[in-house]
């Protein structure tokens, strides 16, 4: 009986402890705000980064790669050096959820103080005055205007555009129509996503039989996605032939 009940006890403390775990380790990176660590996902915490598809306008109303610059500045500034994640908790899509550090440096802080990544206010407002600090400074995704990264990934015509000063007039039309540009806005985002008849998000990969045939048209509901996830969050679902 005593084993049971100490065995009930350990399975009760097991969440809390692999919470209170720590990741150590180089990393792959794979946007602004994920990273791999040998096997383990993890999602940088309190703050949210543009993902690699994600396109903003410079200061000079051009469009831009935003979110393929917000990874290569992180993997420039990091350089390769080991990573600490301490685990806070599990987010619906299994991945760790953790505040890093790079040399004692708060790897989120920096993302955000150099406009790379915007307090994920929603969650946290750790990241508040260095979001303000950016703004600033015209610094990273600042200079220009942009999406929030939470409303690009559910972008329609209503989205707010953001920037450090006032956004021309035509900077949601220029950022929404560069969702369905012909040629995919990098090499990593080639998921095909359309709205079928019944006014459903249908997401298609390179080995979907229907694929070739989808031509990107922003007038026909159609977008690109950088992975099967992206496309879930959206509210897509795999095509079923």
């Amino acid at each position: 009986m005593l084993m049971k009940f100490l065995l009930a006890i350990a399975l009760l403390l097991l969440p809390s402890m692999a919470e209170a775990t720590d990741i150590t380790g180089v990393p792959k990176i794979r946007n602004g705000d994920q990273i791999m660590i040998g096997n383990s996902r993890i999602r940088l915490g309190g703050i949210d980064a543009p993902s690699v598809d994600q396109l903003c306008l410079n200061n000079t109303g051009e469009r831009w790669t935003c979110g393929v610059a917000a990874r290569d500045a992180l993997t420039h500034h990091t350089d390769k050096k080991s990573w600490t994640c301490h685990v806070v908790r599990t987010d619906p899509h299994g991945r760790n959820v953790a505040r890093c550090n790079v040399d004692g440096e708060d790897i989120q802080k920096w993302l955000v103080a150099s406009g790379w990544a915007l307090s994920y206010a929603r969650f946290s407002h750790d990241y508040d005055a260095d979001q303000k600090a950016a703004r600033e400074a015209k610094a990273g995704m600042w200079q220009g205007a942009f999406i929030a990264p939470w409303d690009w990934r559910i972008r329609n015509k209503k989205t707010t555009i953001l920037g450090a000063t006032k956004p021309p007039p035509n900077a949601r039309a220029i950022l929404l129509a560069s969702a369905s540009g012909a040629v995919a806005p990098s090499p990593d985002c080639t998921i095909k996503g359309n709205i079928n008849g019944a006014g459903e998000c249908i997401y298609h990969t390179r080995k979907s039989r229907w694929y070739a045939q989808i031509k990107m048209q922003i007038s026909k509901g159609t977008r690109w996605f950088c992975s099967v996830e992206e496309a879930e969050q959206a509210g897509c679902r795999e095509t079923r032939r």
